[in-house]
Parts: structure tokens; sequence; C-alpha cells
């Protein structure tokens, strides 16, 4: 049986443009609010885990931006190793250091990332980042892929990924009923929930009349229901039982119940059952030795709104085809019975892509601690985040599904 693991302590910056931040800026900013959570010192910090993405492309900036960030903060001459793995780049941090504890490697982790994303002034840079996040030797087969979803060709001016996600949304209003309207509902009801996080990039609730009449980007999604650019960070202490025994905020940890990450496979377009989201919640469940009804509740990533009502499915928390009926119902609202991205999720919290997969968790560990305030869950003790990204094929590269669960 594997070491427990647990999350002592975690932070999250403030989402956003934050035109006077940089990498180095941000990533400071995390740790010393994780550390201080913990009640962990740099002296304790046994290894380092580092997430970005766009730093090479956007600051010219590569091969040891860990080392480079963490060392203003004093973390110098541990194991520090860069991790990037897409939009899961995060969760996949977490991952690595999970093992690492795991093995016996050590106890104490630190896990980070941080994203420097809004460049006004580089409109083309920007667009080239999200653009390397597909196969960029098989844009014929990526333009395909779409015109076969029932999606349009790419236009100037807008991420690649939007028409991929809108492509996929036509296929599954095709194949199972689902609407515009329904993708509206997600929207609205992340955009209200953001209202209530005071470290969402948009804070403005919406109505799903409202959701609907914003800019068209690319059909059926408004601009409501995409996920904003953002600069940002987020950070966590990871450690072993041992490791927790030597921090004082050792009665607010949270125990990691399960971690599974999986790459894209060569199924078919419209096999859902053997989706990338799918095939993660399986691995996870399993690991943890529970299924879905034991969610109490989940953080998923809604990149475009219809990300989220595929992953909900995928993640067990209604059939395929059913999430329409629950959202009219409030199923996956704050009060529902499987509240969902109750953050203000991608599309209102914002999405900086390194930093993402741990600020899902963030907002898990606060739901778990009982520290979320006017967005609370009542009684939550098991959590899930689902965080994919990057495209190959039908699907995304790369998904972690990560399940914790509330230690006291």
């Amino acid at each position: 049986m594997s070491r427990p693991a647990f999350i002592a302590g975690i932070s999250m910056t403030a989402l956003g443009k934050r035109p006077d931040d940089s990498v180095k800026t941000l990533t400071a900013e995390a740790v010393t609010a994780a550390l201080k959570d913990a009640g962990a010192s740099t002296g304790d910090i046994q290894a380092a885990w580092f997430s970005n993405t766009r730093q090479p492309m956007l600051e010219g900036q590569n091969t040891v931006r860990g080392q480079i960030a963490l060392r203003g903060r004093g973390i110098t001459g541990i194991p520090i190793v860069n991790v990037e793995n897409a939009c899961a780049s995060g969760s996949t941090a977490l991952l690595q250091a999970l093992h690492w504890i795991r093995a016996g490697a050590g106890d104490i982790a630190l896990v980070v990332g941080a994203e420097k994303m809004v460049f006004p002034d580089s409109p083309d840079r920007v667009a080239a980042a999200f653009a390397g996040g597909t196969d960029i030797h098989d844009r014929e087969g990526v333009l395909a892929y779409i015109q076969r979803m029932g999606g349009e060709a790419p236009s100037e001016g807008r991420s690649l990924f939007m028409d991929l996600y809108a492509a996929q949304a036509r296929a599954h209003m095709d194949r199972y009923g689902s609407t515009q309207i329904d993708l509206a509902r997600i929207a609205a009801k992340n955009h209200t929930a953001a209202a209530l996080n005071p470290k969402s990039q948009y804070r403005t609730p919406m109505t799903v009349d409202q959701v609907l009449a914003d800019k068209p980007i690319v059909y059926p999604f408004t601009r409501a229901m995409c996920a904003p650019v953002s600069d940002g960070a987020a950070a966590m202490i990871v450690c072993s039982e041992a490791g927790l025994a030597r921090l004082s905020a050792q009665s607010r940890a949270v125990r990691i119940r399960a971690c599974a990450l999986v790459s894209a496979t060569d199924r078919a377009p419209d096999d859902f059952a053997h989706h990338i989201g799918r095939r993660a919640a399986l691995a996870a469940y399993e690991e943890a030795g529970l299924g879905p009804e034991a969610i109490d509740v989940a953080e998923v990533h809604d990149a475009t709104s219809y990300a989220e009502l595929q992953q909900i499915e995928n993640l067990g928390l209604a059939e395929p085809g059913s999430v329409g009926a629950g959202l009219i119902a409030g199923d996956f609202a704050l009060g529902g019975r499987s509240p969902v991205n109750v953050s203000g999720g991608l599309v209102a919290k914002g999405h900086p892509v390194g930093a993402t997969g741990i600020g899902q968790l963030y907002e898990l560990v606060t739901q778990l601690r009982g520290e979320a305030g006017s967005r609370q869950v009542a009684s939550a003790r098991i959590a899930i985040a689902e965080n994919g990204g990057g495209f190959l094929g039908v699907e995304e590269a790369a998904t972690v599904v990560t399940i914790l669960e509330r230690s006291a």
C-alpha cells in the first residue's frame, strides 16, 4: 500500500490581467502564501516541481524556469523539476511529487504553477502558443477533424481550441440533444458563482440571456462561455505523514486519495465511453476505492462551457444526455446534489494555464476545510478535480483526475 500523502498548505493569487507582475513575482506571492498556510519555511522543502507552459514562447525564458523563479524566494540547492504538460501541467506536477513522496524519497515537497499570459502587444505569439498545443506537423488533420465533427474553419483572432471545442459541442448536440441554452446555463452558473470568489478574474453575475447575448465567438459559444487568458500562480505544500508531523498546520491538512494521469488514444470520435476524461476518472476512482456517488464537490476544466458538460458526464455525475435536465433542476449549482465549479470555473475565475490545475485544488482544499465562506458546499468531505489539456487526435492530449478527502 502506498504511503498516505497530504496537502498541508495551498495558495492561489488573484487571477486576471496583471501587467506589473512577472512569472517571478507571481511565483514568489504564491509560494510565500502556501508556506504560511502550511506552517512551513523554505528550509522544510526537500524538492520542488514547477509548472509553466508559456514563458519560453512569450518571454524567451526556457529550460530552467523553475530554478530561476524559485531562486528569488530563497529555494535553491534542492531538486527542482520543470513540468510542462499543456493545461494539465499543474496536476501533472502534483503527480510527480506524489510519486516522490510515495517512493520514500522525501517527506515535504513544493508544487507550484505560474503563468504570465497577457501580452497585449504580442497577439501573434499568444496565438502561436495556443496552436502549439496541437500537432503542428498535422495541421491538416486538425482542420479535417473540426470539419468532420461539424465545426467551422478556424478564424484569425480566436484560439484554435475554441474551434476544436465548438466542433465537439456540435457533435454532442447532434448525438444527445444538448443545446446552446444548456451551455449558457453552465456559463451563467459559473459567472454567478465567481461573484463570490475574491480571486476570480471576472466577478459579475450573469443570467442565461446575458450569456447568450454576449459577443459571438464560434457557434455555439459566446464570449461568456470561453475561458479568458489570465496571469496568476498557485502553490501547494505536499507531504507524507512524517512530513506533516513536522509542520504546524496539521489540523487543516487534506488527504490526497488519488491522482491519475492518462493520455490520448486513437478512439473513434463518437466513442464517448472511452473519452480521455472518462478513462482518467475511472482510474482515479479505482485508486481511491470509491465512485462518483461519493463526490460532494467538483472542479472541472471548463476551457469552454461545453467542456464542463462533457466532464460532468465523464466523472459519472450525470448520464450522457442528461446534463441539461440536471442544470434546470439546479443539480450542479451551489446547494445542488453535485456542485461543479463553485469557484467560477475557468470561464470566470480565469485560466493561467500552468497554474490552473493547482488552482482547482486550491478551491477544493478550501471547500474541504470549510473555509469557502459564501460559496461553501455544506459538509463537503470528498472532492474531485478534472484537469485536461492539449489536443491530439480526437480529444485532449493529457488529463489528470485528482480526488481529495477531508482529513478531520
